[in-house]
C-alpha cells in the first residue's frame, strides 16, 4: 500500500524533503515493513507482538519508506505544509463547460488553487511538477461509501470484529480511496460501529492520517425488525442491529440529537427494505411515514444538517421526498410523482450500481446471483426513466462490501446505463460537491477552490474508464500519489 507524499522512486532516506524530478518530495528508501499497529500508534516490533492474535492477523503489513517517514506519519503528519506549486500536463478538464483544454496548468498556493487553465503564472518560488501526457481534473467524489465495511459477510464482520479493529480497517480504507483519486466522500453509516467514524474524520482533518474529506453520520437509523436489524438469527442471542433503533417520531428526534452530539455531519435513515421482486416488480416495505420523516428532517435542520435515506422503491421513496430529504440513495424504482418532486426540489438519486454488480458476481448461490442480476436489470431500466424525467444524479458506489479503491467502476456503469461521460462527471463533481456541502470549494479547478487535483491518462470526456487509472493525487495542496 502506498504512502502519502510519494516520490518519483529515488532511494533517498532523509526525512528532509528532496528535490527529485522537479517535485519536492520525501525520500523513498524502503528499509523495513511496518504493520498497521506501528503506523497508527508507533508501537515497536516487540510491543506489537503483545497485541491479541485476532487483531494482529487483521492488520495488513504496509511498507514505509523509512522509520523516519513512519515517525513523520504518526507524529508529525499534520505539520506537512503545502507550498506554491505549478502542475503542468497535456490536458485539463473544465468540468462546468465539459471541455478539455490543452495544455493544462494549475497554480496551487498552500491548500488552494490560485489559477487554472492552459497557462498560469509561474512564481519564482514555485515548484513545477510536469505530469506529462495526462489530464488534470478535480479529485473524485463518492457520495455513498462505507469505510467500516470490507468484502465478506457483512453480518459476520459486524459481530466478530471489535469496533477498535474495524476503526483501524476504516483508516486503511480511507487511504485506499484517497490513493484511487477520491478526495471527498460521504460515509453512509458505520454499520454497528457507532460514532467511531467521528475519530477517523477528525484524524484526517487534523492531518494525522491520510484520507479523503469526509462527511459522516455515525450509525444509520432503523426500526425494530427493519432493513439492518439482525433478522433471521436466533433471537435468544440478542444480536444487535447494525443501525440505531427509532420506532417513532419522538425516538427519531432523540437519536438524531445523540448522533449530532457524537459528531455526525448528516443523518442517514433506512426508509425501505427488505427488497423483493414480485412478478418483475420491486416490492419493498416502508419503515417511516412521511410525518415521521418530516419530524426527522425538521430536527436535523435545526442544527444545519440534512437527512439522507436508503430508499429503493415506493411508497417509501415518495414519503422521503415529500418530507424533504437531501438524497434518495439506491432509488431502484421511482413513481412518476416521486420523480417529478425530485426534479422540482433538486433532490438527487444516488444509484449505487457497482455494489449490485459485485453482489451478483460474488453471490453464495446461483439463485442469489440471479436475484441480484434481475434487480440490476430492473434498476437499469428505471434509471433511463429517471434520466428522461430530469431526476438529478450524484455518483455513489456503496463501496465497502467490495474493495475500497476500486469504486471508479460506478462511473462506467452510469455511462453504460444511459449517461454521457461528461454528464456523469458533472453529476459527480458539481452535484456531488453540492450534496456534500462543499459547493464552491471542491469539484472544479477554479481559483479559490481547495487544491484537490488528480491526473488520469487520456480524456475522461471520451473514455470514462480512465478514471480507474489515476496516476497523481493532490489533496489540499499536498501530493499523496505520483
Amino acid at each position: 500500500m502506498a504512502c502519502p507524499l510519494h516520490t518519483n522512486g529515488s532511494h533517498q532516506s532523509s526525512a528532509e524533503p528532496q528535490q527529485a524530478g522537479g517535485l519536492r518530495s520525501w525520500g523513498s528508501g524502503h528499509i523495513e515493513s511496518v504493520d498497521i499497529a506501528h503506523y497508527l500508534f508507533g508501537i515497536t516490533t516487540e510491543r506489537s507482538r503483545l497485541l491479541p492474535a485476532n487483531i494482529s492477523r487483521a492488520m495488513p503489513t504496509i511498507r514505509f519508506p523509512s522509520l523516519l517517514i513512519f515517525a513523520l506519519l504518526v507524529f508529525g503528519y499534520a505539520q506537512a505544509q503545502p507550498q506554491t506549486t505549478v502542475l503542468h500536463a497535456a490536458r485539463l478538464l473544465d468540468v462546468e463547460s465539459g471541455k478539455v483544454v490543452s495544455p493544462g496548468e494549475v497554480l496551487v498556493h498552500a491548500d488552494r488553487i490560485a489559477e487554472a487553465g492552459s497557462r498560469v503564472t509561474h512564481p519564482a518560488e514555485a515548484v513545477t511538477i510536469d505530469l506529462g501526457d495526462v489530464t488534470l481534473m478535480p479529485g473524485l467524489i463518492d457520495a455513498h461509501i462505507h469505510l467500516f465495511l470490507h468484502p465478506g459477510s457483512e453480518g459476520e464482520q459486524t459481530v466478530v470484529e471489535s469496533v477498535p479493529q474495524r476503526t483501524i480497517m476504516a483508516t486503511l480504507a480511507a487511504q485506499a480511496d484517497l490513493m484511487a483519486g477520491f478526495t471527498a466522500e460521504r460515509d453512509m453509516g458505520t454499520e454497528g460501529a457507532g460514532s467511531a467514524d467521528t475519530a477517523v474524520r477528525n484524524a484526517i482533518n487534523d492531518g494525522r492520517i491520510p484520507g479523503p474529506r469526509l462527511r459522516i453520520c455515525g450509525n444509520a437509523i432503523d426500526i425494530l425488525g427493519g432493513h439492518e436489524d439482525a433478522n433471521g438469527l436466533n433471537p435468544a442471542q440478542h444480536v444487535l442491529s447494525n443501525a440505531t433503533y427509532a420506532n417513532s417520531a419522538e425516538q427519531l428526534v432523540e437519536v438524531i440529537r445523540e448522533q449530532v452530539k457524537e459528531g455526525a455531519d448528516f443523518i442517514k435513515i433506512y426508509e425501505t427494505g427488505q427488497d423483493s421482486l414480485v412478478n418483475g416488480k420491486l416490492s419493498t416495505p416502508y419503515q417511516y411515514t412521511e410525518a415521521q420523516l418530516a419530524a426527522a428532517v425538521e430536527e436535523t435542520a435545526r442544527t444545519g444538517r440534512r437527512v439522507a435515506v436508503h430508499a429503493t422503491g415506493e411508497p417509501g421513496t415518495l414519503y422521503a421526498v415529500q418530507a424533504g430529504v437531501v438524497s434518495v440513495d439506491h432509488a431502484y424504482q421511482l413513481s412518476d410523482e416521486t420523480m417529478r418532486l425530485m426534479r422540482e426540489k433538486s433532490i438527487p438519486a444516488v444509484p449505487t450500481f457497482a455494489i449490485a454488480e459485485y453482489f451478483a458476481e460474488h453471490a453464495d448461490t446461483p439463485a442469489a446471483a440471479d436475484r441480484e442480476r434481475k434487480l440490476q436489470e430492473l434498476h437499469a431500466r428505471e434509471f433511463k426513466k429517471q434520466l428522461a424525467a430530469g431526476v438529478p444524479m450524484v455518483v455513489g458506489s456503496d463501496v465497502g462490501p467490495f474493495p475500497h479503491g476500486t469504486q471508479a467502476r460506478e462511473f462506467e456503469l452510469m455511462v453504460e446505463y444511459g449517461m454521457t461521460p461528461i454528464a456523469v462527471l458533472q453529476a459527480d463533481l458539481i452535484n456531488g460537491a453540492k450534496l456534500l456541502g462543499w459547493e464552491g470549494q471542491i469539484g472544479a479547478l477554479k481559483a479559490g477552490y481547495f487544491a484537490d487535483v488528480i491526473a488520469v491518462p487520456g480524456d475522461p470526456t471520451r473514455d470514462i474508464s480512465v478514471l480507474k487509472h489515476v496516476s497523481f493525487v493532490m489533496k489540499g495542496g499536498i501530493v499523496y500519489r505520483k
